[in-house]
């Protein structure tokens, strides 16, 4: 079973899109909420590059920025 982290907020509309899909799918993830933990926000944005959410960490290697729906299904191997 693949390692999923989702670091998001709780306004972020496709943060909750991609954990929607997740609970649909089946998918384990953990969730970080960086609008209020200052060290995951710091965390993803030294491993995405970047502030926008959701990031997507996938076995701490596959590094996945916004609801890419394509990219998550080819990562994780999901049948859709």
């Amino acid at each position: 079973m693949k390692k999923v982290t989702v670091y998001s907020t709780p306004t972020c509309h496709f943060c909750h899109m991609v954990k929607d899909f997740f609970k649909e799918k089946g998918v384990a993830f953990e969730d970080f909420d960086v609008s209020k933990d200052l060290a995951k926000r710091k965390e993803m944005v030294d491993k995405s590059g970047q502030m926008g959410v959701p990031v997507i960490v996938v076995d701490d290697k596959d590094i996945i920025v916004g609801f890419n729906k394509p990219e998550i299904v080819k990562v994780l191997g999901i049948k859709e």
